[in-house]
């Protein structure tokens, strides 16, 4: 049997680009769709390349263990050599921001003030070390769950207390200082094979639930017929370049990240604060045109070129 990238993943329209981009290079390739499944862990794998994709979301969309199951695959193919580009390392930071935070420490990368806690009671006693706004945020998230702004550990309370406080599915909730940016804005920087490719202006003045693929863009605000001339919500910023970059590629390299977006927000007086890394990244189509960048085709070419290193 010839070797081929293996797309390890629980979302067939994210997934669904990159395919079309592995096809157009005509790179061999098959999908596994781990929502869920059996494992034989007396089984060789088969020859190839693993790209892992999975979410921190994946519970959204109705994969619970979707995750979980992944790691265990990931497991499997490790314990037998095999290449896994996002590797264990990085499903476990994908899958909680306090690892993330922690790491990103480790390599001189300045986070927001943030406390975990489990439980209501700890949750709301949790805002007494805030002396201004704060937010909450699920442990395990991506497309902005759970993120709430409080000014007051009242205001917290009442939330906490009534039927709309929603619980991160690990149990785990974040309280964080909130950043503000002069602009209502924040940056993500987008890396493929370890490197940095650009940079986005991501506009959050409407909220905090944004995801660059398109299939996540939904609302008036998204609309096909909503008039051109609407300041967009995600730009590609031209020649961006900020110190923080070199600290970036360091710590995807220590652990063992190959793609990923990493977001960060500067307050007025400019410092910066990274709070959030996805390894399961997807790119805005419409930025993208307009920027005359393609991450999809990028990571395809890096698929490409790992798959050729194996042969």
């Amino acid at each position: 049997m010839s070797s081929k990238v293996y797309i390890l993943h629980e979302n067939e329209e994210w997934t669904t680009p990159l395919k079309g981009e592995l096809e157009k290079l005509d790179v061999p390739y098959e999908d596994w769709f781990l929502d869920s499944g059996k494992l034989d862990l007396t089984e060789i794998p088969p020859e190839g390349i693993f790209y892992n994709r999975m979410s921190a979301s994946s519970h959204t969309r109705n994969h619970r263990y979707a995750p979980e199951y992944t790691a265990a695959v990931i497991s499997w193919l490790e314990s037998h050599g095999r290449l896994v580009l996002n590797d264990s390392r990085a499903l476990a930071l994908e899958v909680s921001k306090v690892a993330q935070y922690n790491a990103l420490r480790e390599h001189g990368i300045t986070t927001p003030k943030t406390i975990a806690a489990v439980g209501k009671e700890h949750l709301i006693r949790s805002a007494d070390s805030f002396d201004g706004s704060f937010i909450t945020k699920h442990n395990r998230a991506g497309k902005g769950l759970g993120v709430q702004l409080f000014q007051s550990k009242e205001a917290l309370k009442q939330y906490v207390d009534s039927d709309d406080f929603d619980e991160s599915i690990d149990g785990i909730t974040l309280l964080q200082d909130y950043i503000q940016s002069p602009d209502a804005s924040i940056t993500r920087c987008e890396f493929v094979g370890g490197k940095f490719l650009y940079a986005v202006k991501v506009d959050t003045s409407e909220g905090f639930e944004l995801c660059p693929a398109d299939v996540c863009q939904v609302g008036d605000s998204y609309c096909p017929t909503t008039p051109a001339t609407e300041k967009p919500k995600f730009e590609i910023i031209e020649d961006f370049d900020h110190p923080i970059l070199k600290k970036y590629e360091e710590f995807l390299k220590a652990n063992g990240i190959t793609f990923a977006g990493i977001e960060c927000i500067q307050n007025e007086n400019g410092d910066l604060f990274t709070y959030d890394v996805n390894t399961n990244t997807n790119y805005n189509p419409d930025a993208e045109k307009k920027g005359n960048k393609s991450g999809m085709k990028a990571i395809a070419e890096t698929l490409e070129k790992a798959l050729l290193q194996f042969k």
